[in-house]
């Protein structure tokens, strides 16, 4: 869950740099030309094309959007399913099941939720951590978290598993009214790696179960999906940033490969401080150029 999406300052300053960088750019590309020459088989110029490079070119992100949106509605619709075996076992007293179900489900939730940020109270009902809110308010996975783990059972949960399945129907009915755009995607892309800086890399979001490397995937996997979209609309305006930000996702997306544990990852506690650096390392080195992904679109 988030309530800060402030960019950290050192990617503020970095980013400043870079845009300016880029604003430099712009203005000799938004004017620049290649002329490109074609010759016949006895070398003779036949013929002159000129190539514009206009970064003042506007995109349609009709079909951006519509690539988003269906992805969201699939996700979402896969995490009402999911979250139903989650809260039936929590209520038929399975507790193993009931952690296995856990994390997984999450994920479908994760991937997604700079929407649910935009619905209002359904991301705090969702995934609100202890005190977060107030505690006659407390409901949603994490609350069933701390019984499930700290407290050892599913004993008095049903309510809040009940709860929290019609709090995910809710957003699956609320998730097609959404007014997405460009700007909404590339925000939500920054701010699904800050969810990660802020809390699953501090191992503070899943403080019982210590499922967190599951959410960080899932925040990454999110943002890739954002930034797959919008790729071939970036590659026409800066080639080299859509190549920079693609490399990053791949080299951040390997770094967690050694963490898998069958179909899932191990447990965070089990990560070394070193290792944790290393993650937090790479997501600062994506993060950076990923912030300058709006600026570059014009959105």
């Amino acid at each position: 869950m988030k309530f800060h999406s402030a960019v950290p300052a050192s990617l503020i300053a970095a980013s400043i740099l870079f845009t300016g960088c880029a604003n430099k750019d712009d203005a000799s590309n938004a004017t620049g030309s290649v002329n490109e020459s074609t010759s016949s088989a006895d070398n003779k110029p036949t013929a002159t094309k000129t190539v514009t490079t206009d970064q003042t070119v506007s995109i349609d992100f009709t079909s951006a959007i519509d690539q988003y949106r269906n992805f969201v509605i699939e996700q979402c619709d896969i995490f009402v399913k999911e979250t139903e075996k989650f809260t039936n076992a929590v209520k038929e007293g399975k507790l193993e099941e009931a952690k296995a179900l856990y994390a997984p489900t999450r994920m479908y939730y994760e991937r997604i939720e700079p929407i649910a940020e935009a619905l209002g109270d359904l991301d705090p009902n969702i995934d609100a951590r202890v005190n977060d809110v107030e505690e006659a308010n407390w409901r949603g996975f994490h609350r069933i978290e701390k019984s499930l783990w700290e407290d050892g059972t599913t004993d008095g949960q049903e309510e809040y598993a009940d709860q929290l399945l019609k709090d995910a129907q809710l957003l699956r009915a609320k998730v097609e009214t959404v007014e997405i755009d460009a700007a909404m995607m590339v925000t939500g892309a920054v701010e699904l790696l800050n969810e990660i800086s802020s809390s699953k890399v501090t191992g503070e979001e899943e403080l019982y179960s210590h499922t967190d490397l599951y959410d960080f995937v899932a925040n990454v996997e999110g943002a890739s999906k954002i930034y797959e979209i919008l790729k071939p609309a970036l590659a026409t305006k800066d080639a080299d940033l859509e190549k920079q930000i693609g490399e990053r996702f791949t080299a951040l997306l390997k770094e967690l490969e050694p963490f898998k544990e069958g179909k899932g990852y191990i447990s965070y506690e089990q990560l070394k401080e070193e290792e944790v650096r290393t993650l937090s390392q790479n997501l600062d080195a994506l993060a950076e150029p990923l912030s300058n992904m709006g600026t570059i679109l014009g959105v």
